[in-house]
């Protein structure tokens, strides 16, 4: 495998990283994370074509871009990918095509597999999309429990409006799939959050999907900013720094759900995926320790230690992480990169939500608030 890293940055494109043997005519895979104007900008667009004429080109904007162990906000970052022996096949859909999330997860899937299917990254619109429904949609035709990852695109804080593409500037309401085809490609991932609960236990007694009304049959909304005392003027932005830590029925594996808006009209509060009645929650708050401290544990169980390093490491991890560790942000970065060494070469951004299962040989879900990371080696 081959890489080249280049940047977009003060209206100027800087190459950031080239293996050796790279050809930019022969790479098969463009990834491309930066902000939702420079991302769907056709001259930009236009620029990376004409450097990778052969590759696929997938795009999305973030909430901050990740190269090595340096995150920047208004920026491209390109990473072009020469497989030696793997191939690819990307498909893109629109949310407005299907039914609902789920079917789209279950389209997307279907599409791509075969039998030397080795993986799938999905990167989805942000704000349209029901994370959890995707998720299981992509979960229910994978017999084989092939490693599904991603991630949802960001909006910087705004949580307005989400673009993404693929082989041409990205748009709102897209999801593309980038199947990895071939068994000497060894896909590793692993996600973790490291925040701290608090509080007692308690149990979903309403919700439709991703809102949620009654915890313990009282109002959520009222529970919440109880809580969150004179954090509760600043919601929903304040909810990044209290998620809640969500127990499905059983299960014994904790996931992290996010708020997005709260309705003071129903007192319902949306979240990032689906909180389903009976389900156990309690409240979190963040530990700035043991955030960067998961960042270089999920980097340690991403990869196979009979590899030295993976050749290519994506990382998406969560705006609410980024918004929390504000100067230190780059801590998370420093300490995924000094697991992975100068070897590997590391892209990524920060999301609306991460995708990736709990281990290996498990269905993917739909994570907030985590670090999440995909590697990738060619045997």
């Amino acid at each position: 495998m081959q890489t080249q890293q280049i940047q977009l940055l003060n209206n100027q494109w800087l190459t950031k990283l080239a293996s050796p043997d790279f050809d930019a005519t022969k790479s098969q895979l463009a990834i491309v994370f930066g902000s939702g104007e420079l991302a769907s900008n056709q001259t930009n667009f236009d620029v990376i074509k004409s450097k990778y004429p052969s590759a696929a080109i997938v795009s999305c904007s973030t909430a901050g871009e990740i190269i090595g162990e340096e995150v920047f906000d208004d920026t491209l970052i390109v990473t072009a990918i020469q497989f030696e022996k793997a191939t690819v096949r990307c498909i893109k859909t629109s949310i407005g095509e299907h039914a609902n999330s789920y079917e789209t997860g279950k389209y997307l899937f279907n599409s791509l597999n075969t039998d030397d299917l080795t993986g799938i990254f999905i990167i989805s619109d942000g704000t349209k999309i029901n994370g959890s429904e995707l998720v299981n949609g992509l979960n229910i035709n994978n017999q084989h429990s092939l490693p599904i990852t991603g991630g949802l695109a960001g909006d910087g804080a705004k949580f307005s409006k989400t673009v993404v593409g693929f082989n041409e500037a990205a748009s709102e309401g897209n999801i593309v799939a980038v199947g990895f085809y071939g068994h000497q490609l060894h896909i590793g991932h692993s996600s973790l959050g490291g925040w701290d609960e608090f509080g007692k236990e308690r149990i979903i007694t309403k919700s439709d999907k991703n809102v949620l009304y009654e915890i313990d049959g009282n109002n959520a909304l009222d529970l919440y900013k109880e809580y969150l005392g004179p954090y509760a003027e600043e919601l929903p932005g304040s909810a990044l720094l209290f998620p809640l830590s969500l127990r499905l029925e059983n299960s014994e594996r904790n996931l992290v759900r996010t708020i997005l808006s709260v309705s003071d009209t129903d007192k319902s509060m949306t979240f990032a995926g689906n909180l389903p009645e009976g389900s156990k929650v309690r409240f979190m708050k963040a530990n700035f320790e043991k955030l960067i401290n998961a960042s270089a544990t999920a980097a340690e169980k991403s990869f196979d230690k009979e590899i030295k390093s993976p050749e290519l490491a994506i990382l998406i991890s969560c705006v609410g992480r980024k918004l929390i560790l504000q100067e230190r942000t780059e801590d998370e970065l420093v300490a995924a990169k000094k697991i992975f060494g100068d070897a590997t070469c590391i892209t990524g951004f920060y999301s609306y939500g991460e995708i990736s299962p709990f281990n290996p040989l498990t269905k993917c879900e739909l994570h907030n608030q985590t670090m999440t990371i995909t590697t990738f080696s060619e045997q």
